[in-house]
């Protein structure tokens, strides 16, 4: 399904539940929905519901040691040969 998903600046403000919501969520039943139960004639009307399954999953690599270029004069100039070389300008 599409989902449109946003971030605000509040997105580090926890919000803390009160206890009457809290002592509320306790009596409220949890509905469990399978895949067949949201499609159930996808079959019959030959649509193909699509399930998916993680084949396989790898950590991300490593970050390379970035280059320092100290500034003696000369530092904007290699700078932009850097960038270019780097084929980013």
């Amino acid at each position: 399904m599409p989902a449109l998903v946003s971030v605000t600046e509040k997105i580090n403000e926890p919000r803390y539940p009160s206890f009457k919501g809290i002592m509320a969520a306790k009596r409220k039943p949890v509905d469990t929905v399978d895949l067949d139960d949201l499609f159930p004639d996808a079959a019959a009307a030959g649509l193909l519901v699509t399930r998916t399954r993680v084949v396989e999953a790898v950590p991300r690599p490593a970050r390379a040691a970035g280059i320092r270029i100290p500034d003696d004069g000369l530092a904007g100039q290699q700078l932009a040969e850097h960038l270019i070389a780097q084929e980013l300008v």
